[in-house]
């Protein structure tokens, strides 16, 4: 776990955004053509499976980790979260992917995005709160 420690003096002014990259449209557009050949074989039984490409790609439009060096929100499919640094007491990373924040009063919630390489980006947004692991 990364513990978020205190800010120095000088404070960054720009949000860092962390989003899921635009390339993985390519894959849900893969993933369509796919789902083409059971829909045109039979339309009337498989045609409400082409919701699932554009839930998808919603998805990676949507999930987003917002960081500046007051608060950090976390935006999944259906809600937001903003939470000040002061609350979160680190930061941590399981078998999945992106990060999770650990809030002073032992809950968690995943920062969507964040990645172990995406830390110094976030370092340098907080001001030094999560500390970079590549110091």
């Amino acid at each position: 776990m990364v513990d978020v420690s205190s800010p120095s003096a000088s404070g960054a002014k720009t949000p860092v955004i962390l989003k899921i990259s635009p390339m993985a449209h390519l894959a849900v557009g893969f993933f369509t053509l796919g789902l083409l050949t059971l829909v045109l074989a039979q339309p009337v039984w498989f045609a409400p499976l082409l919701v699932l490409p554009v839930i998808a790609s919603a998805a990676i439009f949507r999930y987003r980790t917002v960081a500046d060096r007051d608060t950090v929100t976390a935006r999944t499919m259906l809600s937001s979260r903003t939470v000040p640094w002061t609350d979160v007491d680190g930061i941590r990373f399981d078998r999945r992917s992106w990060a999770l924040a650990r809030r002073n009063d032992g809950s968690e919630f995943r920062l969507p995005a964040v990645t172990f390489s995406t830390l110094p980006a976030l370092t340098a947004a907080t001001d030094g709160r999560v500390p970079n692991p590549y110091d």
